[in-house]
């Protein structure tokens, strides 16, 4: 027996086709949709994460700028107190300074020389005084070039001949003169050592000396 299908069986098939598609395209949508989210999630977690990394470290930074303003105060706050202490030392250690310059003079001057005056302007002493020759007045220079260790850097300013009268009848010619002397600092100098400092202990006899330098107006007699 012959059968044969009168049913538009194309048309069911197509239609079957369609479903199918269809049906695919939602699980490919819906997988998609799934993926896209877990993506999201991750990327969203992720930036979270990194926003809350930038926050810490914007805390931290925070944190940081201050300190290096604090420790820069305290450094300027050492600065200061450096620079106090240093002048302080330098106080200290200049007080001493007229002492230095009066022993050194009676170390240095050698005989036949005499000083009258001495005025002292920060670091820079000017000498008058008059000696018994020029060579008495180069002999100077060299012992407060050479053998002085608080005095340097010696400049004879002037030089000029004169007289003075040693008796009623009886004059004698000498040289008075004029010199620039620079006076060291006590930071200046290396540390001196026991002996030397103990040279310097005595201001009231090194006073006595230089006075006894002083020649007496109408005479020149030798140190």
């Amino acid at each position: 027996m012959i059968l044969i299908n009168l049913l538009p069986h194309r048309e069911a098939a197509r239609k079957h086709r369609r479903e199918v598609f269809f049906a695919t395209l939602g699980m490919a949508v819906l997988v998609g949709g799934l993926i896209s989210g877990a993506v999201y999630s991750w990327y969203a977690a992720q930036i979270e994460n990194q926003q809350a990394r930038n926050a810490f470290l914007k805390t931290e930074i925070t944190n940081l700028e201050t300190q290096i303003k604090d420790i820069a105060t305290l450094q300027a706050e050492i600065a200061a107190l450096k620079a106090r202490q240093m002048a302080v030392e330098d106080l200290q250690g200049n007080r001493n300074m007229p002492v230095y310059l009066l022993s050194e003079l009676v170390k240095q001057l050698p005989d036949g020389v005499y000083i009258n005056s001495m005025k002292q302007d920060d670091q820079a002493v000017l000498i008058t005084g008059v000696a018994q020759s020029n060579e008495r007045v180069s002999e100077l220079l060299r012992n407060l070039a050479n053998n002085s260790p608080w005095l340097t850097k010696p400049e004879l300013v002037e030089i000029t001949a004169g007289t003075v009268a040693v008796s009623q009848r009886d004059q004698r010619r000498v040289s008075n003169f004029s010199m620039r002397v620079t006076l060291k600092r006590a930071s200046d100098r290396k540390p001196a050592s026991p002996a030397a400092l103990s040279s310097m202990a005595a201001p009231a006899a090194t006073m006595a000396r230089v006075d006894a330098l002083t020649p007496a107006p109408t005479s020149v007699a030798p140190v």
